[in-house]
């Protein structure tokens, strides 16, 4: 056992010591030790409640002869750090998170571990760690919010956002805008729709380091409850069995993953936090495969924000276990891919009679709502390696387009010209030094692209950036445009009027510009300086690796 590091022999007595002052008995010293990671704090609202999921968890370890030691990581909640400097942060939190589950795990060696993330940032950052230590481990999360309701319809934070710009526009008064916004989020969970903090949960339940049920249980619900509870029992079984997560990741894994990705029509955050999760096993996830998986995997679901319905309505239609199901009659998804459970997925389905429950919200696989997945891949001399837009989210019209940039250098800048009116019909929005290396830290750029569509420009304006996207943004919104323009892509020499050409269908990103014009302007160009005033953010921006990799640390 791991944890006989600190607690057998004789020259440990000083460590059993220690133990002992935490209240544990030798019983409780002689079992197996289980880590509980909790990311609880009280500024988030998906993590309000993890302290009653971690109170089941443990529950369920001690019930099936095992020890929990929880301890506490950061959480940053991507909402309320939009559009300021806090969401500079929000990216690189995920490694910070990381590395904090590393050096508790390995200066207190546990036998196993637990680890209860919800939301955006804490969920990869979780299953980066866990790969990287590779003992015994599994992912409960909090669950999602139900979705609130206003004037009869479902409605979320994305609502809330797109709000601003509808009562900048006339269509929506400052009175009602604050009936919304305390109704647009209920109660406690990661925000209802697929976007990064969903996304990644039920990603982590494609993978197998999930039980079923993980991504779409309501935060709510005492199912959630029995979850974390059962969560506890089965990580001693795991450790019973010496099952731990490079066992259950491989390549059919990560086919899998991206596969639910595109069905689901997930967040374009999921194409920076794959790779990098991944990338903790040894394995290498490229962009490619994204593009790969894109044209053979139907596109199942429309959640918020492409669609009406919300993560309890994907729960009620039968889950991640039912795409799965539907998925695997098209020989897209490996059901011999091992999971959590100890068992493979096939066995799974089967065990849980896994099925669509209602076609409306779960396409079928020979009617889905399209043929391809919910994610692009863009290429062109403006990216050349890769830019990324969620295509379920786009209207047809903007699949197509060729227009005039309009070039800015920060959100701020775009969000001010946005909601004074200033963008045009047929305008493409160009917003660099946003990237990791650049901005840094990559942040959201969720208030422009929900100021377009609260303006009703959606259909009419495309967004391209070297930042990202929240999973709440709908839109011609193309972002992780690499190389960034901080480590001299071309889209640092945009400059305003430039025609430029977008094909999602072709998967074309394209600066209408000859290449002698090109060389002209890299000789005159001069680096475009933003002063970074923080430390960490400082260790990031010299750290940080392209966004066509994860924007993880460098190594």
């Amino acid at each position: 056992m791991r944890s006989h590091k600190m607690t057998k022999g004789i020259e440990k007595a000083p460590h059993r010591s220690l133990l002992h002052a935490l209240g544990m008995t030798r019983e409780e010293i002689n079992r197996p030790l289980i880590g509980v990671a909790n990311s609880a704090n009280e500024i988030v609202p998906g993590h309000i409640n993890l302290d009653r999921i971690s109170a089941a968890v443990k529950a369920g370890i001690r019930m099936a002869g095992g020890t929990p030691v929880e301890f506490s990581t950061i959480g940053v909640c991507d909402g309320l750090a939009m559009n300021h400097e806090g969401m500079r942060f929000s990216l690189p939190s995920r490694e910070l998170i990381a590395d904090s589950v590393e050096i508790m795990a390995t200066a207190h060696p546990f036998d196993a571990m637990v680890l209860i993330p919800n939301c955006d940032k804490v969920v990869p950052g979780m299953l980066m760690a866990m790969l990287r230590i590779n003992i015994p481990s599994l992912i409960i999360s909090g669950g999602p919010m139900l979705a609130g309701e206003f004037q009869g319809e479902s409605v979320d934070l994305i609502s809330v956002f797109e709000g601003v710009g509808k009562v900048k526009r006339g269509r929506m008064t400052q009175e009602e805008l604050e009936q919304l916004e305390e109704n647009a989020c209920p109660g406690c969970g990661s925000c209802s729709g697929m976007f990064t903090a969903n996304s990644m949960n039920c990603l982590s339940e494609a993978i197998g380091l999930a039980l079923p049920g993980n991504g779409t249980i309501p935060a709510v619900s005492s199912a959630r409850i029995r979850l974390a509870k059962t969560a506890g029992m089965k990580v001693m079984e795991l450790l019973g069995k010496d099952i731990k997560p490079r066992d259950i990741i491989n390549p059919k894994s990560i086919a899998n993953a991206v596969a639910v990705d595109m069905a689901l029509g997930c967040s374009t955050n999921t194409v920076l936090h794959l790779p990098a999760i991944f990338a903790e096993a040894g394995l290498d996830l490229n962009l490619d495969i994204f593009d790969v998986m894109s044209k053979k995997t139907p596109n199942l679901c429309r959640l918020s924000p492409a669609g009406p319905h919300h993560i309890e309505d994907l729960h009620r239609a039968g889950g991640i276990p039912a795409i799965v199901s539907e998925l695997s009659k098209n020989n897209v998804f490996d059901l011999n891919a091992v999971t959590a459970t100890g068992k493979s997925w096939g066995k799974n389905i089967k065990d849980l009679n896994a099925k669509v429950r209602d076609y409306k919200i779960i396409r079928p696989v020979n009617d889905p709502y399209s043929n391809e997945g919910g994610i692009a891949i863009l290429k062109g001399n403006l990216a050349p390696q890769g830019a990324v837009v969620k295509q379920s989210a786009v209207a047809p019209e903007m699949m197509v387009r060729t227009g005039p940039a309009r070039v800015f250098e920060s959100e701020e800048e775009a969000v001010e010209t946005i909601l004074s009116g200033k963008i045009n019909k047929g305008d493409i929005i160009v917003i660099r030094n946003e990237g990791p290396k650049g901005g840094p830290g990559m942040r959201e750029m969720l208030t422009p692209t929900s100021s377009i569509a609260g303006m009703d420009l959606d259909r009419h304006v495309a967004l391209i950036t070297d930042g990202r996207f929240s999973g709440g943004t709908r839109g011609a919104a193309i972002g992780h445009v690499s190389p960034e323009a901080a480590e001299g892509g071309l889209i640092g020499l945009v400059q305003e009027g430039d025609q430029i050409h977008i094909d999602i269908f072709k998967g074309d990103l394209i600066l209408q510009l000859d290449e002698k014009e090109i060389e002209k302007r890299r000789k005159e160009h001069k680096p475009y300086h933003k002063e970074i005033k923080s430390s960490f953010l400082k260790r990031y921006s010299r750290d940080a690796g392209s966004a066509a990799s994860g924007a993880a640390y460098r190594i």
